[in-house]
Order: C-alpha cells, then sequence, then structure tokens
C-alpha cells in the first residue's frame, strides 16, 4: 500500500487536559510510525495538527487561534482540528476556511490512515470529515476507543487513560457533549501497556480518564481500585498516582483498600467546585459540603499527610456575597495542598451560560484573589512541614535558576525538591531514579532545598 505521508514534516499543538496529553502521545507515535517527520511548532510544516479543548469559550477561541495561526504560517499546508472543539462546534469547523480537515474524539488512534487518505484524495471530498470518515457521533456511541502507548514521552512518568466520557452534566460544563458517555478501557489492554512501559524505565504511572472515578461502571461495577491493585504487582512502577476523582469515590471501603496500595502515592485531587451547597446545587454537583469533607477526613485517617489538591469556580452565576464567603471559610478550613483556582467563564450550549445574575468580571476577579492568597498560604506551610524529615524523591530534569542549574524532582505527594549543581546531593541525583533526601530549606515558594 503506498504511503502518502512519509516524509512529511507534521508540527503539533495540545490544549486542554491530560487526556488530551496522553491521546497526543499517542498521535505522535502514529504519526511516526507512517514516517512522518515531527518538528516543533513554531517552524514551518506540511501539516498542522492542533489537539483542541472545549472546555471554556476561551478555550474555543484559543483553539480557533491556534488553527488559523497555522494557516497564516504556511497558506499551502493541510490544518487539522482535532478533538473536543471539532465535537461541539462541527458546523463552525466546516465553514471555517483554516481548517482543511476535521478529526473527533473517537478517531484520534487513526490519525495516520485518515491523513494519508486525506493527502491522496485531497479535494474529492465534500466536506472536512471526509464523508464522514474522520468523524463519530460521539453521543451515541459505547466504543473506547483503543490507544496504546509504547514508548515513554517523559524519562519517569506516563499518563495512562483508562477511560472515556462523563455521565455527570454539571450545569457549568460540556464536556459530556464533547467526549460522549462513560466508556472504560479493558483492565488487561491497561495492565499490557503498562507493563511494556515499565520495561522502557517508567517508574511512574498516573491513571486518567475524564471521569477517572467511574473506571468500569459501563461495565457493571466501578473498577478503579481493582485496577490499582493490579497496576501494584507490575515490577519496576515505584510509583501510582490517581488522576482527578469525585469526592463520592472517596467511600470507608476504597480509602482502607488503598491504603493497604504501598506504590499508591498519597496525593489525591479531589474536585471541589465550591464550598457553598446552595452552589453546588445550581452546579449540579452530586455531593454537599459536608460530603466532601468527610471525604477529606477519611483520606487523613488512613494516609500520613496526604497532599489534597482541589479545583474551585468563583463567580458562578447568582453566587452572593454571602454564599462567597461560605466557600472560603470551607477551604481555608480543609487547608488544601494546592488550590486550582477559575474564574466562571460561561460555555455557550450549557444550562449555567443562560442563568440570570451573571457576575462582572471585576466581582470574580476580586473573589479569585483571595482565594488564591489561602492556597498560598496554605500550599507554604505544607511544604515547609516537610524540611528536616527525609524523603523519596524521582528525579526528572534540569533547571536553571539564579544563575545555577538544578536537578528538580517530586516527592509521592508532588512537592517539588531540588538539589543545586556542585552539591553532593546533586551528584546522586539521577533523572529516573528514586533517591532518599532530606530537604533543608525553600528554594522558592514552590520549591524545597536539599
Amino acid at each position: 500500500m503506498e504511503n502518502n505521508i512519509k516524509g512529511l514534516k507534521v508540527a503539533l499543538h495540545n490544549l486542554g487536559c491530560k487526556v488530551n496529553s496522553y491521546e497526543m502521545d499517542v498521535m505522535i507515535q502514529k504519526l511516526v510510525d507512517a514516517g512522518c517527520i515531527i518538528v516543533p511548532f513554531n517552524e514551518k510544516a506540511d501539516v498542522y495538527i492542533i489537539n483542541t479543548c472545549t472546555v471554556t469559550n476561551i478555550a474555543d477561541r484559543k483553539s480557533r487561534q491556534m488553527l488559523h495561526r497555522s494557516k497564516k504560517e504556511n497558506p499551502d499546508a493541510i490544518v487539522v482540528a482535532v478533538g473536543c472543539y471539532v465535537e461541539t462546534g462541527i458546523e463552525g469547523v466546516k465553514k471555517d476556511e483554516a481548517i482543511d480537515l476535521a478529526i473527533g474524539n473517537n478517531k484520534k488512534s487513526e490519525i495516520a490512515s485518515i491523513l494519508d487518505e486525506f493527502v491522496a484524495a485531497r479535494g474529492d471530498y465534500d466536506d472536512k470529515t471526509m464523508g464522514g470518515k474522520s468523524m463519530i457521533d460521539i453521543n451515541h456511541t459505547d466504543i473506547y476507543e483503543e490507544m496504546k502507548l509504547t514508548n515513554l514521552p517523559e524519562h519517569t512518568r506516563a499518563y495512562i487513560k483508562v477511560q472515556d466520557g462523563c455521565n455527570q452534566f454539571c450545569t457549568y460544563c460540556v464536556i459530556p457533549y464533547a467526549r460522549g458517555r462513560v466508556r472504560s478501557r479493558e483492565m488487561e489492554d491497561v495492565l499490557t501497556e503498562i507493563t511494556d512501559l515499565s520495561g522502557k524505565g517508567c517508574k511512574e504511572v498516573v491513571i486518567t480518564g475524564i471521569h477517572v472515578g467511574s473506571y468500569g461502571v459501563d461495565k457493571g461495577q466501578p473498577m478503579l481500585v481493582d485496577l490499582v491493585e493490579k497496576v501494584a504487582e507490575i515490577p519496576g512502577i515505584e510509583r501510582i498516582r490517581l488522576g482527578s476523582i469525585e469526592p463520592r469515590f472517596i467511600t470507608k471501603e476504597n480509602v482502607d483498600r488503598m491504603a493497604k496500595i504501598d506504590k499508591l502515592c498519597p496525593h489525591f485531587h479531589l474536585s471541589l467546585q465550591s464550598g457553598c451547597n446552595s452552589v453546588l446545587k445550581r452546579m449540579n454537583r452530586h455531593y454537599s459540603a459536608e460530603e466532601f469533607k468527610e471525604s477529606v477526613a477519611l483520606l487523613r485517617k488512613a494516609f500520613d499527610r496526604p497532599a489534597i489538591t482541589t479545583d474551585v469556580i468563583v463567580g458562578f452565576p447568582g453566587e452572593t456575597e454571602e454564599e462567597f464567603i461560605e466557600c472560603r471559610d470551607f477551604v481555608s478550613d480543609i487547608e488544601f495542598y494546592e488550590m486550582h483556582v477559575f474564574k466562571y467563564s460561561p460555555r455557550k450550549g450549557t444550562v449555567a451560560a443562560g442563568m440570570a445574575d451573571q457576575l462582572t468580571d471585576r466581582e470574580k476577579s476580586a473573589r479569585s484573589d483571595v482565594l488564591l492568597d489561602i492556597t498560598d498560604r496554605d500550599s507554604q506551610n505544607y511544604r515547609k512541614g516537610f524540611i528536616g524529615q527525609e524523603l523519596s524523591v524521582l528525579w526528572e530534569d534540569e533547571e536553571v535558576h539564579g544563575g545555577k542549574t538544578y536537578m528538580i524532582g517530586h516527592t509521592d505527594r508532588y512537592v517539588r525538591v531540588a538539589a543545586c549543581e556542585g552539591t553532593k546531593e546533586y551528584e546522586k541525583a539521577v533523572s529516573g531514579e528514586l533517591s532518599r533526601v532530606t530537604p533543608r530549606a525553600m528554594l522558592s515558594p514552590d520549591t524545597l532545598l536539599i
């Protein structure tokens, strides 16, 4: 069979979540295997591929900007829009003159063959989906698109996608329409992928998905803890992290089982969004602030000083000053290791975008600043608590700060640690290897120095 894309220079750009990052790594593998030459995005290329995001209107705009920038860089190039923005805005994509080819979320693994066919028959199709060959109706499929990493993108850590889709339908979110309903990957496929990556030097895996706590529910029962127990048995894997999970996943049974898995990092990202029950109800979140606090208590009882991180949206439609204060006091009381604060951004096509009492940007910014001050304080206090204590660090890459070179790594709680060039600690810090160290000071607000 003739290969029409061998030798083509391909530039790729990724927007969005860790799932998108995993899928981008797989797409790069497919293209390299087909003979494409991957070049930096700022270089002139024959093909530009944008792995898009649609979580907010701003994400849509960034996706369009990168697509248009690509066509401007080389008007003769093939510009490919891939992923979530395509799924939610296909009519606009079809009309956009900067886009030559549109590929949906459940066709990413076929990118090399789709591109090859497009190059061979360019101009023969009436629309950018090649008569539907590059798109799938994501909202009416129960098929999990099989993807597999065969090479390790990073020296030490690999993100492993185990499920796709979401059934929650939060009022501010369009992702169920972009990703479809929950679809889980076969456990044996996941274990095979991780085993292969372990053989290539991978020490740490991050189990991720669009709604990772729902892994297995489409097959009859939740299986995330079962999966983690199996991954822990794979030789060479030293650490296992979980992606973002919902508070209701944190049951006593699940926590008791997880606490027995030595390789599971005590680092949990629990999605909060608001610490006020009335706001949570308008968001259609399926838990209360009290239930969230109970989940945190379970984790802190079972694990030694677990790193608990979260997301919070400020300025949700109708959020009163009293509701914000309730949220502020709640997150201050929890004392998260890190809190990612987002100013509410209306997403066209969601229930929340049509809600009354939309807040001004000024109000959102003021509230965001309050929560950012809280998380800065709590994050530094959490990190300082490990000064003088022996920690296990997985070393990654070198960075330069203030004219000095440091080797950077992370503890199992994802606390950044640095070793300065010229020290005996630096000499022992080998990328991809674990070592025991004792931090002695703060290098910066987000990094401990050994």
